[in-house]
């Protein structure tokens, strides 16, 4: 099923402003958070699609990502609302429901552990990757080595080293956190916030994991494989939703951005969804005709050169172009025809050319009808 739009799931236009989003997001959450709607299958979907459209265009670099390409431009690790779980919504986005009083009910009651998600959540990670013309043209699978934080394997990520030697924490017995009541004309406002002594962890760690020195997390080397959707371009990134650095402790994973670097063609140039190619001919070519191979980003095509074909002319090879990232379009590969004009001729063939010189179907006889090079390359690109 197709995924919807980021800016329809939160209900707010292109335009809107970082504050804007989050409020539509805090909305649309509160009204499908599981604690309002205990057991509701279908409401626990929308809270999970509305984290994730929060999560790309709260950050502003996934957000002008989404706007240019589409979910290609933020490709997730689930796909959709899945790729994020209850631990990870309420580790990022936390403060959202337990920042004021309403954080009691919503956000604050939803633990792991007996208290918030445990642990901080890791940082992103960025790679650069390399694509030629056909694996851009059909996309591709790419098999990368990242140098990593991932979950420690001897204490499951908790920093303990064992299940002794985590213990509740006194200050806010569990709950990771603490509740403050201030007095004010309206009369006493209860205000919540994280424990400052476990840091809304809800427990503490007596004796550290020998393996990651409390961490939850060593660093080492992971094989990755990124799935790149056909269409992309250079400069473009792509995001892989928690395939970055672990978090300290429990916590969620960063993300992966990926970003392309188009190699150079040999032979050929890329223009948005076209392809261009020059193609040389000699004169004889041109009066005669030719039946060339050319190269194409797939392989090689024959084109039919006419006879009396003019230097400048230019050949649509339909639909041998890049396909579109977001859409069934297709581009075309454009090949301009240069006519060689020789520089060094031996004697006799400088004679053959002075008998050629004067001769009548030698002098240039343009038609009225000729376009320009100019207007030819307007009227190619649809300009």
């Amino acid at each position: 099923m197709a995924k919807r739009d980021y800016y329809e799931i939160l209900g707010v236009a292109k335009s809107a402003s970082a504050d804007e989003i989050k409020k539509a997001y805090r909305k649309v959450a509160m009204q499908f958070h599981p604690d309002r709607n205990p057991g509701d299958k279908a409401a626990e979907e929308k809270f999970k699609e509305a984290a994730e459209a929060y999560e790309v265009l709260s950050d502003g670099e996934k957000k002008a990502q989404y706007d240019r390409y589409g979910h290609a431009g933020v490709n997730s690790r689930g796909g959709g609302a899945h790729g994020m779980n209850m631990d990870d919504i309420f580790s990022n986005f936390g403060d959202i429901f337990g920042d004021d009083i309403f954080g009691s009910f919503f956000g604050g009651g939803r633990q792991r552990s007996g208290g918030r998600a445990r642990g901080t959540r890791g940082s992103n990670l960025r790679i650069k990757l390399k694509m030629n013309f056909e694996e851009i043209a059909k996309g591709a699978n790419k098999t990368v080595k990242v140098k990593k934080y991932t979950t420690c394997t001897t204490c499951s990520g908790s920093g303990a080293k064992d299940k002794n030697a985590v213990q509740t924490c006194s200050t806010c017995s569990g709950s990771g956190q603490v509740r403050k009541v201030t007095n004010t004309f309206l009369g006493q406002m209860q205000t919540v916030g994280t424990c400052p002594s476990c840091n809304g962890e809800g427990s503490t760690i007596t004796s550290k994991c020998t393996s990651c020195k409390g961490e939850g997390r060593v660093y080492t080397e992971e094989t990755i494989s990124i799935d790149i959707p056909a269409g992309v371009a250079d400069g473009m990134q792509l995001s892989l939703s928690g395939k970055g650095n672990a978090g300290e402790r429990g916590g969620a994973y960063g993300d992966l951005i990926v970003l392309v670097e188009e190699e150079p063609h040999p032979e050929l140039q890329r223009d948005n969804l076209n392809v261009i190619y020059d193609m040389y001919i000699s004169f004889t070519d041109a009066v005669f005709g030719a039946n060339p191979e050319v190269p194409t980003i797939d392989g090689r095509a024959k084109l039919k050169i006419p006879a009396g074909t003019q230097s400048g002319k230019i050949f649509r090879l339909k639909g041998k172009g890049f396909p579109s990232l977001n859409s069934y379009e297709r581009g075309d590969q454009l090949v301009h025809v240069n006519v060689w004009t020789p520089q060094e001729l031996t004697n006799e063939e400088k004679q053959m050319m002075e008998k050629l010189k004067e001769a009548k179907n030698f002098q240039p006889q343009p038609e009225k009808g000729d376009k320009s090079f100019f207007s030819k390359v307007k009227e190619m690109f649809g300009q």
